[in-house]
């Protein structure tokens, strides 16, 4: 007989793989303010330059599936240490690299150590975390872990500024080393054991699993939900953000960086809140999403029709929505989570995340595509009609992603009403229909 999970050690589990991803999205986000040295230091151009980040984001959304099958065979806890012995000798390698390819054969590698360590945490919630606190967990877990992200930003500056590069990334793989050990001695993926493999999958199996995860609608819907809510943030805070601000709206660097941090606390904010509501209402999680997309959509519009620069209100007013934008697409986890049994939850997840880098990936390609056609001049002659006609790509995506989600939230609905007509009654509120 098993026995019943403990809430202090399922929080203690839950802190050691928030720690783990918090280091990960630190290592992920370290180049955002060691651009300048990174390219003195690598003897590189700005295209080679923003290679690094769009490498790290494909080899994460490419991992995604992987990884998720992985963790249903092998459990969390394995992909988990494994993952975070990769991201630490990963980035041990790039801070003695001295040319631009093993550097970049280092940031490779530090996006596969990264791609494994989200959705063993997000696996981990679902063993320890009763139902009823797991979309709360899962917000939690997204949002203090992009913690990293500001912990990449001043502290990493001072560490480059005070130490230099080589002892800074040495030291943020230390942080590494050390939670390697924490995760092998604090992580369990059960109470009565500490590994817990799942049934062996050939190549059929594995084909049969990821298939069987991309044919359920809420699989497909949590995925455009993913899709359509984080690539903005996601943008912003990763490269665009910062030359926006400053080139298309005429702030100084201090401005734009208080505006990428609010849009950091505003991610952290709402959180709890969707948390709260997608569990008190879950029949509306996909309403959420679409109103989160309207009010994005509508603030970037207001922002680009704005006639010259747009007031500084209104643009801490667009960081704060697009900021809704994070914890609106982790509420496509727990569509995944809710729509596929136990033992495929972690491949479900895999898929779902992908969506939201591919899209960034795509995002982050139109607008560098737009402004060199609006700017031939290159980089230093960027205007703000540039970044409105690039920025303007967005909606593309927005309209895209609003139509499928439409599409599947009724095949999901009605798949429910098939497969658990209780639960479909409950959490609709309406009668079964006689047949």
């Amino acid at each position: 007989m098993t026995a019943a999970p403990r809430t202090s050690q399922a929080m203690a589990i839950w802190l050691v793989g928030l720690a783990v991803y918090f280091v990960a999205v630190l290592h992920r986000s370290s180049l955002a303010v060691a651009g300048l040295l990174a390219a003195e230091r690598f003897d590189i151009s700005a295209s080679q330059l923003s290679t690094f980040v769009v490498l790290q984001l494909l080899v994460y959304a490419l991992m995604q599936v992987p990884v998720g099958l992985l963790v249903d065979r092998f459990g969390p806890r394995r992909v988990l240490l494994t993952g975070t012995l990769i991201l630490t000798c990963a980035q041990l390698s790039f801070a003695f690299a001295d040319n631009y390819v093993w550097a970049l054969s280092s940031r490779f590698f530090v996006g596969v150590g990264d791609a494994m360590t989200f959705v063993c945490v997000l696996r981990l919630v679902t063993i320890w975390f009763p139902t009823r606190r797991i979309p709360l967990m899962t917000q939690l877990t997204g949002v203090l872990g992009q913690l990293g992200a500001v912990a990449a930003a001043v502290p990493m500056t001072w560490a480059l500024s005070t130490l230099g590069w080589t002892h800074a990334y040495l030291l943020t793989a230390a942080l590494g080393a050390i939670l390697l050990v924490a995760a092998l001695v604090m992580v369990r993926d059960s109470v009565d054991a500490r590994s817990v493999s799942g049934p062996m999958l050939g190549l059929a199996g594995i084909r049969q699993s990821v298939a069987a995860s991309w044919e359920h609608p809420g699989t497909r819907l949590g995925f455009w939900m993913h899709f359509s809510t984080q690539f903005s943030a996601t943008v912003l805070g990763l490269l665009w953000g910062y030359p926006f601000f400053v080139q298309g709206q005429g702030l100084s660097s201090g401005s734009a960086g208080v505006l990428l941090t609010i849009m950091v606390l505003s991610i952290m904010a709402f959180g709890p809140a969707f948390a709260w509501l997608i569990t008190r209402w879950p029949w509306h999680r996909s309403t959420l999403v679409l109103l989160v997309i309207a009010s994005i959509a509508t603030m970037w519009a207001v922002v680009l029709a704005w006639p010259g620069d747009a007031p500084y209100w209104v643009l801490v007013v667009l960081v704060v929505v697009c900021g809704m934008g994070g914890p609106a697409s982790m509420v496509g986890f727990d569509v995944g989570r809710t729509s596929n049994p136990m033992f495929r939850v972690s491949t479900a997840t895999g898929i779902i995340n992908q969506g939201g880098f591919f899209a960034s990936l795509i995002t982050v390609a139109m607008i560098g595509i737009i402004l060199d056609w609006r700017t031939p001049d290159g980089v230093d002659g960027y205007t703000s009609d540039a970044f409105t006609w690039a920025m303007s790509a967005q909606f593309l995506l927005w309209a895209v992603g609003a139509t499928q989600i439409w599409r599947y939230r009724r095949k999901g609905r009605n798949r429910l009403l098939r497969d658990d007509p209780v639960l479909w009654s409950q959490q609709s509120g309406r009668a079964v229909p006689d047949n």
